[in-house]
């Protein structure tokens, strides 16, 4: 009697879920959602090409050198790379004592020497970069009560990485009036700003990269909006990924190792059962 009953209890659920699922899809084919302003102006990320992009891409790092310099002088007022060390930086091609000497320019969570007292000291090569505000509350009182994300491993984060990065960083815009006019609850907010390429088209954060000049390359090169945004998002790459080099580099090799052994496989399978076949 109980076997029936769990029987009849199941088959009562496994009805009721079929039932809600039909009629689910019937709603939502005969009465689908409304579109809504980020539905139909959210943009997909331009198409933008990197020196790793691709099997056998690696990093330029003259442009990694240039990323951190934009990232240095620009996003660290705000954004914070927990998960990258100063001594890190020398993949970027940078010596010993540059390495000390960047570290150097940061001041680090430490301790008073003489009181034991905690107190900022210049960084080494060991410290990780420190965050920009003490908490969470300092961060969201000087970004219109948001708090900029960490991004050592933004690329990583985001669909598309590399490209949303970039063309984040170069889609600021006024709102289009053809917006307005077919949602008009939809004017960007005091305080905000829009961007087609941001989920949905308004964030806190203002441009920050404004305008060409605004950093100094050492190489000469012209620092335009466009270029920085491409150096700062290649920089991010490899902060996301710094082994991404070594391991492409590893892959082909375990690639063709597996496909040496699949062939040795087959010619022992072959070379094994041949006589076997021919009693059979």
């Amino acid at each position: 009697m109980i076997r029936i009953i769990s029987i009849l209890v199941g088959l009562f659920f496994t009805v009721a879920l079929v039932w809600s699922f039909g009629n689910g899809a019937l709603i939502a084919i005969s009465e689908p959602a409304p579109e809504t302003a980020e539905h139909v102006f959210h943009k997909h990320p331009k198409e933008v090409h990197f020196a790793s992009d691709g099997a056998f891409g690696k990093f330029d790092r003259q442009q990694l050198q240039r990323g951190f310099q934009v990232y240095k002088e620009v996003c660290s007022a705000c954004h914070s790379l927990n998960h990258v060390a100063f001594r890190d930086l020398a993949a970027l091609g940078y010596s010993e004592a540059e390495v000390k000497a960047i570290a150097k320019g940061f001041q680090v969570p430490g301790n008073d020497p003489v009181t034991g007292e905690a107190a900022l000291r210049p960084g080494m090569p060991t410290d990780y970069f420190p965050k920009p505000f003490a908490n969470d509350i300092a961060a969201r009182a000087a970004n219109n009560n948001a708090v900029p994300p960490d991004l050592s491993l933004m690329t990583k984060a985001r669909h598309d990485g590399g490209p949303y990065v970039y063309s984040l960083l170069t889609g600021y815009q006024n709102q289009p009036a053809e917006l307005l006019k077919e949602f008009p609850d939809a004017k960007t907010p005091p305080g905000l700003y829009y961007n087609p390429y941001f989920p949905n088209l308004n964030l806190a954060m203002a441009p920050p990269l404004t305008g060409e000049g605004q950093v100094s390359y050492s190489d000469g090169t012209k620092a335009t909006v466009d270029q920085m945004s491409k150096d700062v998002s290649a920089f991010l790459i490899w902060t996301a990924e710094p082994k991404l080099e070594k391991r492409k580099q590893t892959g082909w090799p375990v690639l063709g190792f597996l496909l040496f052994a699949t062939v040795l496989g087959y010619m022992s399978y072959k070379n094994i059962w041949a006589e076997k076949k021919k009693k059979a």
